[in-house]
């Protein structure tokens, strides 16, 4: 591979695009934010951030990150589309397609948690030979990305925990939930935009003793428990907008140990919990630096 080569990065979110184009954490060339808007508006938006390197002959190849439901069967006719998402005009795209024939190089495709967990092995050393490794986000969604036996998970199609259903105390909570296709989900219960609903206001603007965050908490640390029940992971990386909260992270961690009931023994979840579940180490670039190792690694396959 030429060393001189640059690798792109789209990392998809159903509220803003980030494009990226360097060759690891630290070489970073251009960065750039924008809005979610029309497919075709949105799209355009992100070829256009990567033609100057086409043109040089720089790019070598792209990875995208994106939001979901997505087509990742190399044997279908709708591989590298969105499909079935609530995103209002963003059903059956073809995201893959529409990037590979404007720029003309090899593309990457993944979910944008599972991108998320690939950069944070990828880049950080001490997360490379933790595996099973799950990376979530929690967000305007919430997503969970998983890396068992050194692969990202697909399967079927690929993982959807962020709807698993999770205990729901209609008396404590009467909250119907946000999904649109199950109501109270864990993504329809706890994502931020399920918060904005319920409290009518932005989860960044509660006061740090509103009762929201006990109701947080506590769906946050179920799902992690049926996650560590089910993946038995190694570590657990809790990433998006929400758990920015101060204190939602030893929050949860406290919670999780409590619905745990000492059941599972290991020393990592009794004594290091503070590292067992952690904030992402790439910080907010989790999604866009995974989606570059992607890329590169399309490369050396």
């Amino acid at each position: 591979m030429n060393e001189s080569k640059l690798f792109g990065a789209i990392e998809a979110g159903g509220t803003k695009f980030v494009c990226m184009v360097g060759t690891s954490p630290n070489d970073i060339r251009k960065e750039e934010r924008f809005a979610t808007t029309s497919p075709e508006e949105t799209i355009e938006k992100a070829i256009e951030f990567f033609i100057y390197f086409v043109k040089n002959h720089q790019l070598a190849a792209v990875g995208i990150a994106s939001f979901g439901p997505i087509d990742l069967n190399l044997a279908s006719e709708t591989y590298g589309y969105i499909t079935t998402t609530p995103k209002p005009g963003w059903k059956f795209v073809d995201l893959v397609g529409k990037v590979q024939h404007a720029l003309g190089v090899p593309v990457a495709f993944d979910t944008d948690v599972n991108a998320a967990a690939f950069g944070e092995q990828y880049w950080v050393e001490e997360n490379r030979l933790l595996d099973p490794f799950i990376y979530i986000t929690i967000g305007t969604g919430i997503g969970v990305g998983i890396v068992a036996n050194g692969s990202l998970l697909h399967g079927l199609v690929h993982t959807e925990a962020g709807h698993m259903f999770i205990p729901h105390d209609k008396e404590k909570d009467p909250f119907p939930g946000v999904c649109p296709f199950h109501g109270d989900c864990w993504e329809g219960l706890a994502s931020g935009l399920s918060m904005e609903k319920r409290w009518n206001q932005k989860p960044e603007t509660l006061s740090d003793s509103h009762w929201a965050w006990e109701v947080e908490v506590d769906y946050i640390a179920h799902a992690l428990v049926n996650l560590i029940y089910s993946y038995s992971p190694m570590r657990i990386i809790l990433g998006g907008g929400v758990p920015q909260h101060a204190g939602l992270h030893q929050a949860v961690r406290r919670k999780v140990l409590d619905i745990n009931q000492n059941y599972l023994q290991s020393q990592v979840l009794i004594k290091n919990i503070d590292d067992y579940i952690s904030p992402p180490f790439l910080g907010n670039r989790s999604g866009g630096l995974g989606a570059i190792a992607l890329a590169k690694t399309l490369l050396t396959q």
